[in-house]
């Protein structure tokens, strides 16, 4: 996975962090799980508040 893969990132977060409410995690903290997941190979520098926001959206919607 990379950054740009964020509709497989926000499933993957939904299912490895069920009880975790996506809008209250902090986007260090959201950038430190995503580069935690199995599979995920991407420069921690090619993130932006942009796509943790696009990852927040679509782990929420997945949560719903």
């Amino acid at each position: 996975m990379k950054w740009t893969d964020v509709r497989e990132i926000g499933i993957a977060l939904a299912d490895s962090r069920p009880y975790a409410d996506p809008m209250t995690v902090r986007f260090t903290d959201l950038m430190r799980w995503v580069m935690e997941l199995p599979g995920f190979a991407d420069d921690a520098n090619r993130c932006n508040e942009k796509i943790l926001e696009a990852i927040q959206k679509v782990w929420l919607e997945e949560r719903d």
